[in-house]
């Protein structure tokens, strides 16, 4: 899971090229989906159009940056009817009112998470009056540009902490404690428990990182470093030249985001 500003402005890595294609400048979301589908790029050269890369071609989103297969991930934005449309919503979330079907005005949006596997939309960082509170995404009706409409149950189901959002059972309940904003009195409707649905396998987080590790293999190696490339510590780790092998290339990866970034920047057919 990821907050949105942890993904904007992060540079967009052509694993196949070796090179930057920019970084990215916002995230268009699909208020019909739930979902952020495309990335806009920040080029340094000038352009007219607008580029984006669908989320859909993203190989990884890290910490030190966004990876895709090649440059030809891109697309023009005034290419593609759907996108352009999405773009010109200007659907950002960030400082939007939050307000219940029934006309409550709750808060405004400081922030968003998503799953940064799918671009799926996770929930909404809120400040009420008197607190921040994290909303599900499972509570929205609508996404507007000024305006968020969720359901009369958000109010009962705040969470404490983004984390949780990771910890929905699946049902629309989560193993941690939710926030109560009024306790259910006795002159209110017993609400039965739904049924415990016997729960999907998880994917192990584990085997998620060794499947991007294996494609980040299959797409470096072979290819010749165009420059030395220096482990943490300062040793020289790859010399310039050298055909990379699965070896030289998990020696980048057991290194860190930041070593195994300089080398697929740095590498050539």
């Amino acid at each position: 899971m990821k907050k949105s500003t942890e993904v904007t402005n992060l540079p967009i890595i052509s694993i196949s090229e070796g090179n930057q294609i920019g970084t990215v400048k916002s995230l268009i979301i699909n208020p019909d989906k739930n979902s952020i589908d495309f990335l806009t790029i920040e080029q340094e050269d000038w352009q007219v159009s607008v580029k984006a890369i669908p989320f859909k071609k993203v190989i990884g989103v890290g910490e030190y940056a966004v990876t895709v297969e090649h440059e030809g991930a891109t697309i023009d934005l005034n290419e593609i009817p759907i996108a352009n449309q999405l773009l010109n919503k200007k659907i950002t979330l960030i400082e939007a009112r939050v307000m219940t079907r029934k006309g409550e005005m709750l808060g405004q949006v400081l922030e968003y998470f998503l799953n940064e596997d799918t671009g799926d939309l996770m929930g909404l960082l809120v400040k009420l009056p008197n607190r921040e509170v994290v909303i599900s995404i499972d509570h929205v009706i609508t996404l507007g540009k000024d305006l968020i409409i969720v359901n009369e149950h958000a109010k009962d189901a705040f969470l404490q902490k983004a984390e949780q959002l990771t910890q929905n059972d699946g049902d629309g309940t989560y193993s941690d404690e939710i926030i109560q904003e009024e306790p259910v009195s006795q002159s209110q409707p017993v609400v039965e428990e739904p049924v415990q649905l016997e729960e999907e396998p998880k994917e192990d987080p584990n085997e998620k990182r060794e499947t991007l590790r294996k494609k980040q293999l299959e797409l470096l190696v072979g290819k010749k470093a165009t420059t030395n490339i220096y482990g943490n510590s300062g040793d020289l780790l790859i010399r310039s030249g050298t055909v990379l092998t699965e070896q030289d290339i998990k020696q980048a990866q057991e290194e860190g985001q930041s070593v195994f970034v300089e080398l697929s920047m740095n590498v050539s057919e």
